[in-house]
């Protein structure tokens, strides 16, 4: 059963009267159902070459009965062409840039009255809207339609002479009517739909991206240009509430055809109802899709902003704002101020937090059975086991200290200069040689090892966050560092040590929860304890979001 959101918009026409029902069919009168069969279907037979194939179609990509709009899409090269009749009330209400275009005072051209009356308006309260009844702009598309001549008639070609090297082709509007789907003058009028109407819902029922894909696949030798006649036949297709033809198995070719049917509805100022069909389709690559964001943050930031995709935007948001400033470079100046100003906000509040925790954690201490801060003077075994916790802290969370060692320039003895050497060769050889080996210079003194740097603060935080013994200051750590007293170094001193410092690391552990949140789609399990190794606690609110709903 057709559902009415399914149908499109010609669907909404008005029905044939409707005529006596026909008489009930059982399977014991096989000849009877086959005749009346025939007799239904009679209407599709045709007397041009004995084929149906010449009926006038009324289906997408071609409405030879209700479209009034025009375009042609042809690659590069010039070898391959698309041809669609669409309808202006759909693709006014999708994008700003048709109904900017087919307006009577942006087109130029005088109004042709078509004979007999002109073509039915198609009314806006029986056609099924492509975009949704809730957006603004669609309204506003809907009631600038409502002011045009049913009569007219819009032409659009794609213009690749007009277009740079690096730049997209776009459709211009054409005054020449040869060649035409409308075969230079306006179809007769049709009040009602065909007497096929029946079967044709059926069809539409039935239809396909078969049908496009045989349509755009064909055995042509391919060219640049197919990829851009894909993305046009996309683009029209999500206008027409069709699924697009996009890569449902390998997401990385998916990604790449889902930008550039972005980037086509950006040129054409139809984002609000293409975002959400790449939305939903690369949704449901599901963990494939999350894990492919964390290798490439950036470019599904710039992505999910296009579409206007809540969990994709939110999600390298937050990968980002972990990488910060990695990602800076690559975002900046490539994306809106205000989606800047919100990764800036972002990082700042994950380190006003890390400053906040970090502070904590240099004044945690412990204290005695008598409730005192442990000091050298009542507990010395405990303070000792503070210091070493700072010093660990110390050491994965600052840079290390630069060396005050420098390197000794290499030295050159007196006389070694050009002038001097470029005369001495040119006495002779032997002195040449004396002098050559006169200016050979004692090797540097070998560098210092650079200092290691710093771990990783998610990795630090995760190891502070941590339930397992082992993550840092492990048993054998703390047998080492009781090791450099022997007159301290016993067992029942090495377990007291254990047991304080387990409690310096569960006060630890309460104190870093906050960096601990993790608001990722991404299961980070498969990441082992130390995550991803940046922090994923940055979080989004809907009132945080760029763009407007």
């Amino acid at each position: 059963m057709v559902s009415h959101h399914q149908l499109p918009p010609y669907a909404a026409l008005p029905a044939p009267a409707p005529s006596a029902p026909p008489a009930p069919v059982t399977r014991a009168s096989s000849v009877t159902s086959g005749r009346s069969q025939t007799r239904r279907h009679r209407h599709a037979r045709t007397h041009h070459g004995g084929s149906s194939a010449h009926l006038a179609q009324n289906e997408f990509p071609v409405f030879s009965h209700t479209g009034d709009v025009e375009i042609i899409v042809t690659s590069a090269n010039g070898r391959r062409e698309n041809r669609y009749l669409l309808h202006r009330l759909i693709l006014s209400q999708c994008s700003g840039f048709f109904e900017a275009g087919t307006r009577t005072e942006w087109s130029g051209r005088a109004i042709e009255a078509p004979p007999n009356g002109g073509l039915a308006r198609i009314s806006e309260n029986d056609s099924v809207t492509a975009g949704g009844s809730s957006r603004a702009s669609s309204q506003e598309r809907r009631s600038s339609y409502n002011d045009q001549p049913s009569g007219r008639r819009w032409k659009y070609v794609l213009d690749w002479q007009a277009a740079g090297e690096e730049d997209a082709p776009m459709l211009v509007q054409k005054d020449d009517n040869a060649n035409s789907l409308f075969g230079g003058a306006p179809p007769p009028v049709r009040n009602k739909p065909p007497a096929s109407n029946e079967g044709f819902f059926r069809s539409v029922t039935n239809f396909s991206a078969l049908n496009l894909n045989e349509r755009t696949q064909a055995s042509v030798p391919a060219d640049a240009g197919d990829e851009v006649l894909k993305d046009y036949d996309n683009l029209f297709r999500t206008m027409y509430q069709y699924p697009p033809v996009l890569d449902s198995i390998n997401i990385a070719t998916a990604y790449t055809e889902c930008k550039a049917l972005l980037h086509l509805a950006d040129m054409y100022d139809a984002l609000e109802i293409v975002g959400s069909r790449v939305d939903h389709h690369l949704l449901r690559f599901g963990a494939r899709l999350f894990k492919q964001i964390a290798k490439y943050p950036p470019s599904y930031l710039k992505l999910g902003y296009l579409a206007r995709s809540r969990t994709i935007f939110t999600e390298a948001v937050i990968h980002v704002v972990g990488q910060w400033p990695l990602a800076a470079p690559q975002l900046r100046g490539q994306i809106d101020a205000a989606v800047m100003d919100l990764l800036e906000d972002k990082v700042d509040e994950v380190q006003e937090m890390q400053e906040r925790i970090e502070s904590k954690l240099w004044r945690l201490t412990l204290t005695t059975s008598r409730g005192d801060r442990v000091t050298p003077s009542n507990d010395y075994l405990s303070w000792l086991g503070i210091s070493l916790f700072r010093q660990w802290l110390a050491e994965n969370t600052t840079p290390a200290p630069a060396s005050i060692l420098k390197d000794a320039p290499p030295t050159t003895r007196p006389g070694s200069g050009s002038t001097a050497g470029q005369a001495a060769r040119a006495s002779s050889s032997r002195s040449s040689n004396h002098i050559a080996s006169q200016r050979t210079a004692p090797a540097p003194p070998p560098r210092p090892p650079a200092p290691p740097p710093p771990s990783p603060p998610g990795k630090v935080y995760r190891s502070l966050g941590s339930t397992s013994p082992s993550a840092y200051l492990t048993h054998d750590d703390l047998k080492r560092f009781l090791k450099l007293q022997p007159d301290l170094y016993t067992r029942d001193n090495l377990r007291r040590l254990e047991r304080r410092l387990d409690e310096i690391k569960n006060l630890a552990r309460d104190a870093v929860k906050p960096l601990m949140r993790n608001f990722l789609e991404l299961d980070l399990n498969a990441f082992g304890p130390a995550g991803l190794g940046y922090l994923t606690c940055a979080r989004l609110e809907e009132a945080d979001l760029p763009w407007d709903d």
